[in-house]
């Protein structure tokens, strides 16, 4: 048994394309451990949200993969779909970037977290509504008992992201996937999510991948980071070390980026 909650060695995604095959991740390799966070950051385009498509098997067509991707000492890679499928939303859960778009806006969104609970652990009707409750309760959804029925158009953003959230732990995950969860909100809504996030692993122990662009939400949640730029990891350690003592170009680059409130402004 390995003594950690995940592990990628060596993760290499190439795509075909009319120039032929493209690596859009080359030799990536990291771990979460339980009740820890890996925060993946880069620009657009440098493989953060293809690294964790690989994890859940859902690249596109004709897309080729090398390395191992283990959870809880279980390789990934060459599974099945159907076995992926008995994966996805139980052991490992995903919180997308715009949750009004991965909301289905013809069914309540209690229905929907209903029916991913139902997917993978079965039982009644009843049974998974309850479940429903408890995890809207949970996110701290005011009046859950009544707004299980409701649809997420009648949500705000930060409510929806955190239905999502709700969502994604229903099943109890042994890892959770964030990406990019607090693009689309407002900075406070968003210091309401991450300490959100950062509850809900404590009581649960769940590990989290947290992918964003951004390095400050990254230095209040992470307790390790992994940089990538055009697919390659260009650096890896605790976020302590990658903040404090950047070794690669690219990541001094994006930390001069971060807006401070002691720059002194020209006048």
């Amino acid at each position: 048994m390995t003594a950690d909650l995940f592990v990628v060695e060596d993760l290499t995604v190439t795509l075909p394309t009319g120039r032929g095959p493209v690596d859009v991740v080359k030799n990536v390799s990291f771990t979460v451990g339980r009740d820890d966070t890996l925060g993946i950051v880069g620009e657009s385009g440098s493989g953060k949200s293809m690294t964790a498509l690989a994890v859940l098997g859902l690249l596109p067509r004709g897309a080729e993969t090398s390395g191992s991707i283990r959870l809880e000492g279980k390789e990934l890679l060459g599974r099945s779909e159907r076995e992926l499928q008995s994966i996805r939303g139980n052991a490992i859960s995903m919180v997308f970037q715009d949750p009004l778009s991965s909301l289905n806006p013809y069914y309540t969104v209690g229905l929907q977290i209903e029916e991913m609970y139902r997917a993978h652990r079965g039982g009644s009707r009843r049974d998974a509504r309850k479940v429903a409750i408890e995890a809207l309760e949970r996110v701290h959804i005011p009046d859950a008992g009544r707004r299980i029925d409701h649809y997420p158009h009648q949500f705000s953003g930060g409510q929806r992201q955190r239905i999502m959230i709700a969502m994604a732990l229903c099943c109890s995950p042994s890892l959770l996937i964030a990406d990019e969860p607090t693009t689309a909100l407002d900075v406070t809504v968003q210091a309401q999510i991450l300490e959100l996030m950062a509850e809900l692993q404590s009581t649960t122990g769940t590990g989290m991948i947290f992918i964003t662009h951004d390095l400050a939400v990254i230095s209040s949640i992470a307790k390790r980071v992994l940089v990538m730029c055009a697919g390659d990891p260009v650096e890896y350690g605790t976020a302590e070390q990658v903040f404090s003592d950047p070794h690669h170009d690219y990541t001094r680059t994006l930390l001069d980026a971060v807006p401070r409130i002691d720059d002194e402004v020209a006048s």
